[in-house]
């Protein structure tokens, strides 16, 4: 299999060979004739104003190109849906048009051997799939409870102590700072302590806005019956109503088994929390499409974006999503630079009841 790097390489090796071949030949045919300086006859002869050798260096490159051609398209036939189906299955695509054609080719001579290979190895990972989707739908319980029911309701405790406490204090300094910075023309008090209260004032209203995103991360908002497209509209449309932050969604009506459409909604949850949380980003992006058998999850913003080599960096909640999603059989590719804000991307396969023969 010649891959795009070897190609520059193989060419030039191909010159070089050939150049020698055609040199080699005319020397032994010089040679036959007693010519001493036949290297000088290659210069000094010209054909059509241009010296013989140059036509030696023309014809070389020809025939390199009409040969590298040639092993490209022998590659590119014999190589080419192996290496399309091998990239499919990286990516979790396990019903895509080049699986069908191999699929309907079965009995001719078009299919290989490996392709064949291939085409079962895709049988299995859609089982397997399958499976992961299948025992992840069943929660382990603990006590007659389940794990999730358990996590849900210390959520709902935590959140409710939130609110009734830090929040409602927040929201009482709010107030009182307002109406010290209402009477602040008519009181004279001393710059250093009007910046003071302007710099204190940031500061709690920065914290209520992390408060916010952090009881949205834990008081989870079930779809209680909704379609996933409702669910996740109304989870935008009430950040609209709290955040300070611009809002782009693109959500399909998209049905899928109680499971899958649980897990996605929680997983989009914890995005938007993180991204309030961490980002510090004015334009937020939700995209929730269907690509043939595949469930496509992105979210996009403009924040602030953080180094993937540093495991410290919103660890936890990426570990927590990225489990969801090996739990259905899926794959997350993040990408974020610092300063560059930061893209994720999940794809979740849609598994059929029965796998074609």
């Amino acid at each position: 299999m010649m891959g795009k790097k070897n190609r520059p390489l193989f060419f030039f090796y191909t010159f070089v060979l050939t150049f020698l071949v055609l040199i080699i030949t005319l020397y032994t045919y010089f040679y036959a004739k007693k010519q001493e300086k036949w290297m000088l006859e290659l210069i000094t002869t010209r054909l059509f104003k241009v010296p013989f050798l140059v036509y030696i260096i023309i014809i070389s490159l020809v025939v390199s190109g009409i040969v590298l051609g040639i092993l490209y398209l022998i590659n590119h036939y014999v190589y080419g849906r192996v290496e399309e189906q091998v990239h499919s299955l990286s990516k979790g695509n396990y019903d895509t048009v080049i699986f069908n054609q191999t699929l309907h080719d079965g009995d001719t001579e078009l299919i290989t051997d490996v392709e064949q290979d291939i085409v079962l190895i895709r049988d299995k990972m859609m089982s397997m799939s399958k499976e992961i989707q299948e025992l992840n739908a069943i929660p382990p319980q603990f006590s007659g409870e389940s794990k999730e029911e358990i996590i849900k309701l210390e959520r709902y405790r935590i959140a409710r102590e939130l609110h009734d406490s830090v929040s409602q204090q927040l929201f009482a300094a709010t107030m009182m700072l307002s109406t010290l910075n209402e009477l602040l023309d008519e009181l004279d008090v001393p710059d250093i302590v009007e910046s003071q209260l302007k710099v204190i004032t940031s500061i709690i209203n920065t914290s209520q806005s992390e408060m916010r995103a952090l009881l949205l991360h834990l008081r989870p908002i079930n779809l209680e019956g909704k379609s996933l497209q409702k669910g996740i509209e109304m989870l935008l449309k009430e950040l609209e109503t709290k955040i300070n932050i611009e809002l782009i969604w693109q959500v399909e009506d998209i049905r899928l088994p109680d499971y899958i459409e649980d897990n996605i909604f929680r997983i989009t949850q914890e995005l938007l929390s993180n991204t309030l949380r961490h980002a510090k980003a004015d334009l937020l992006e939700v995209y929730l499409t269907k690509i043939d058998q595949m469930v496509l999850l992105r979210v996009v913003d403009d924040g602030v974006g953080f180094d993937k080599s540093d495991e410290k960096v919103g660890s936890y909640g990426l570990q927590n999503i990225q489990e969801r999603v090996q739990g259905m059989g899926g794959t997350c590719r993040i990408v974020s630079f610092k300063g560059q804000g930061t893209s994720i991307e999940i794809k979740i396969p849609i598994i059929k009841e029965k796998l074609d023969d």
